[in-house]
């Protein structure tokens, strides 16, 4: 819970430095899908995870069934075909999350190359999201985190030009040029 700092000021020759006292051992994590579609407002569709105990051998990260979960509520509140554009993470490469992908005909997957933040829309929500609600900000424990973390999803959410955007900083476009046949 270090808070990112957006500014901080100190006397010229002076390092500035920023205490934060105690460190939790808790940890959050939050995935999240940008959904482009033409002609209709962009979204921004995320689940955060609270992993409570993780000292005693529990998992720190998001599971394949957790993705798969948010793959299918983003099904349900998008009313259609999902191609996902993925990185490299492991869990995205597990057998059984790609076996579910391969099971149903609503999915298409692609992988960007290895090291490709810039390519990720996700990255630049990420990006606002720290710049905005959560920076120059102390949590006092991981409930207040969460809460702001939703309310700073919440407010990126509903400016759908701040998610164009987000995919705009990448270079990619919703449609894909592909080369006729002569």
């Amino acid at each position: 819970m270090t808070p990112p700092t957006a500014r901080t000021w100190a006397r010229r020759g002076h390092t500035p430095v920023i205490r934060v006292r105690g460190r939790s051992q808790r940890r959050i994590s939050i995935a999240a899908l940008a959904c482009y579609k033409q002609g209709e407002r962009s979204r921004v569709i995320y689940r955060p995870k609270r992993h409570v105990d993780h000292k005693r051998g529990g998992r720190r990260s998001f599971a394949w069934t957790d993705y798969r979960d948010l793959l299918i509520a983003a099904h349900q509140q998008l009313g259609g075909p999902i191609v996902l554009v993925w990185d490299n993470l492991n869990v995205h490469k597990d057998a059984r999350l790609r076996a579910f992908i391969d099971a149903h005909d609503w999915i298409t997957c692609y992988f960007l190359r290895a090291y490709a933040p810039d390519l990720n829309p996700v990255e630049g929500i990420w990006s606002l999201l720290r710049r905005s609600s959560q920076s120059n900000t102390a949590f006092v424990d991981p409930d207040h985190l969460m809460r702001t973390v939703r309310h700073g999803l919440r407010q990126i959410q509903y400016r759908g030009e701040l998610i164009d955007g987000c995919l705009a900083g990448t270079g990619l476009t919703t449609t894909t040029s592909r080369q006729q046949a002569q």
